[in-house]
């Protein structure tokens, strides 16, 4: 909204300052700084209206040290995080952008599904919330938007840089030409574009339904992504922490997948109007360093499935509109590996129970963070070096822009 009202002051009365709001990177910066204020200040409110409500967390004793002393910590924190990304967003992007009206619909879509889930646990006491088949239902609703979005909106589009001879006195120069194919970004390979529609082999005949395959797949990675950082979300830190690393990785890749120079430069595919994504992930890592200030260790507040499914859902819409879903195993290897871990375990322990009477274990906890509080390390140097390995994780992808 802001972005309006200055530019509508810079083009009718030239007012001072008023052009600072046409650049990306100064309304990205006022975004964060705006996120990180209403999470902080606004956020001690939050957390008194949830006690007041006696909105607490209702710990199941698993044999963790400390986890007891955690019951009645407010829950549904995600809230924080929701509002503290929603209105920097509002007042500082381009909202006529289609990317950022996606954005804006992940983030309310799963982060209304986490609430349900929430108040189900909260408010009717019952301790398995949502049923898993409607989250699923939730998740499947958001990949067809996504998809669906993707590839029927004329707004999206991605645009290749090649060289041309156009005639022998003026030698080669940079032409372009504008795809509305499927594509997406593989890393660490030179010809580096992988487009959905080679998945059907030419003699079927079935070109035209290469969308059905992209809306699959994408629905299949907000599943996948948003259910793993809702399993990741299980200590203090971890899932906002891992967050905010990832987003500013994400910010990197929009920024440069959506500016001319430096799509042209690094030989990525240019993106027109991605750019404007800088804006709405520098909100988003705003909003989750502003909630890290209640839910580091020892938490005030936890965020419930309203902020962790949404989350998940946010970084994986993100990476599918700029063309890096192919990235996610690394970007996000923490909730890949935590998802991992849940699911070698429950496999596990089913194969063992029908092959010898008796389950048997991979870990000696599930998902993998249990597996290390078991083991004796203490909650918070877990959660930094989930963070660690995060970063690590995040500066391998932004590599991937160089090196093929």
């Amino acid at each position: 909204m802001l972005y309006y009202l200055f530019d509508y002051l810079d083009k009718h009365f030239n007012f001072p300052g008023a052009g600072l709001f046409q650049y990306i990177t100064f309304r990205a910066f006022a975004a964060t700084v705006t996120s990180l204020g209403i999470a902080a200040i606004w956020g001690k409110t939050v957390i008194n209206f949830l006690r007041k409500l006696q909105i607490g967390e209702d710990i199941r004793d698993l044999g963790l040290e400390g986890q007891m002393q955690k019951k009645g910590t407010p829950t549904m924190g995600g809230f924080i995080i929701l509002l503290s990304l929603l209105v920097p967003t509002l007042l500082f992007a381009k909202l006529h952008n289609i990317y950022i009206i996606l954005l804006i619909v992940t983030a309310l879509w799963l982060g209304g599904v986490g609430f349900l889930d929430d108040y189900i646990k909260v408010f009717k006491k019952n301790k398995e919330g949502l049923s898993g088949r409607f989250k699923i239902v939730g998740q499947i609703g958001l990949g067809l938007i996504v998809g669906l979005t993707m590839w029927f909106n004329d707004d999206i589009k991605v645009r290749f840089y090649e060289k041309a001879k156009i005639a022998s006195n003026i030698g080669e120069v940079q032409k372009f030409t504008d795809s509305k194919s499927l594509i997406s970004t593989v890393p660490f390979l030179k010809n580096n574009q992988f487009d959905y529609s080679n998945l059907i082999p030419d003699f079927l005949g079935l070109d035209q339904y290469t969308w059905v395959i992209y809306v699959i797949a994408v629905i299949f990675i907000i599943t996948a992504v948003s259910n793993g950082a809702n399993i990741t979300d299980g200590i203090d830190g971890l899932a906002a922490g891992t967050s905010v690393i990832i987003g500013i990785g994400l910010a990197v890749l929009a920024y440069v997948s959506g500016n001319k120079v430096f799509s042209q430069y690094l030989n990525v595919m240019f993106i027109p109007n991605s750019g404007e994504l800088a804006v709405f992930c520098a909100a988003f890592v705003g909003a989750c360093i502003g909630f890290l200030w209640y839910n580091s260790f020892p938490a005030q507040v936890f965020m419930g499935d309203t902020g962790s499914l949404m989350l998940g859902g946010v970084i994986a819409t993100l990476a599918i509109v700029i063309r890096k879903e192919l990235l996610i195993p690394i970007l996000c290897g923490i909730f890949l590996i935590e998802l991992l871990s849940v699911i070698i375990q429950v496999s596990y322990f089913k194969y063992t129970k029908k092959k010898f009477g008796e389950g048997r274990r991979v870990f000696l906890m599930s998902p993998l963070h249990h597996h290390f509080q078991k083991k004796g390390y203490h909650e918070a140097k877990l959660v930094t070096r989930f963070w660690i390995i995060c970063i690590l994780l995040v500066v391998i992808s932004l590599v991937t822009l160089k090196l093929r």
